[in-house]
């Protein structure tokens, strides 16, 4: 039994080390330009993840064991594994399991009947996968759906003083700032994410409202069906700020 412990734990310690390789090199092989989407998600990730949890698998197999062994024996890599594959397939898992609970939408906006136009990053639009436009009726009902809360926003400031505000919360997020036409109440800027380096546009629009002026938002990916929950994240987060500030 010690030996069959032994032979587990190393087994399943070098499958999760493939494994969270594959993880970890999915993302980067992306940024790197060396594969497309297609192949980082759903072939290197998807089967890396495979491994780590074979691995996991094997490492919890051989724990088992090294504590029947008499007398019991310790099988430090098997512990090593199953923290490493625990920890980078978890995350995919997690991650995997938010994609299907949510819609497979990437374009959310405050105003579903006229949303906010990209013009200082239509170019960069046209050229994603996502494109530009916006897809209408279908996308509007499966936001009101999910997002019931997403909606414009109401100010007591006049348009210029909301537009320094909303500038200024942008910058703070850290957002790269494409555009700010305060004449024209328009602020489009994208964001990058962490991992993968994937990008989302959004575009900010402010206009005359009774008693103040409206601020209406649109945040869009430029790959992918689904983006996860983060354009309507972002959109949250950034009114919340604008309403925390007393705007």
């Amino acid at each position: 039994m010690s030996r069959i412990a032994i032979v587990a734990g190393t087994l399943g310690f070098w499958l999760s080390v493939v494994g969270v390789a594959g993880i970890i090199l999915s993302p980067l092989g992306f940024r790197l330009g060396l594969w497309d989407v297609p192949f980082a998600l759903r072939e290197l990730l998807k089967y890396a993840t495979y491994a780590a949890l074979a691995g996991l698998a094997l490492c919890i197999v051989g724990l088992l064991l090294a504590k029947l062994a008499t007398p019991p024996i310790s099988v430090g890599r098997a512990v090593a594994g199953l923290i490493i594959s625990g920890l980078f397939a978890g995350y995919v898992i997690v991650q995997y399991n938010k994609v299907q609970s949510l819609p497979y939408i990437h374009d959310i906006t405050t105003d579903t009947t006229n949303p906010p136009a990209f013009v200082a990053l239509a170019d960069a639009r046209k050229a994603a996968p996502n494109g530009l436009d916006y897809e209408g009726a279908e996308i509007a009902e499966k936001q009101k759906q999910a997002y019931p809360d997403i909606a414009p926003m109401l100010s007591h400031l006049a348009p210029p003083e909301l537009f320094v505000k909303a500038e200024a919360a942008a910058r703070t997020a850290g957002w790269d700032i494409a555009a700010a036409d305060v004449q024209a109440g328009r602020i489009e800027a994208t964001v990058t994410s962490l991992i993968y380096g994937f990008k989302d546009d959004m575009v900010i629009r402010i206009t005359p409202a009774a008693g103040g002026s409206q601020l209406d938002m649109r945040s869009m990916s430029r790959m992918g069906k689904s983006d996860v929950g983060m354009n309507a994240k972002r959109i949250r987060e950034f009114v919340a700020s604008l309403k925390a500030a007393g705007v």
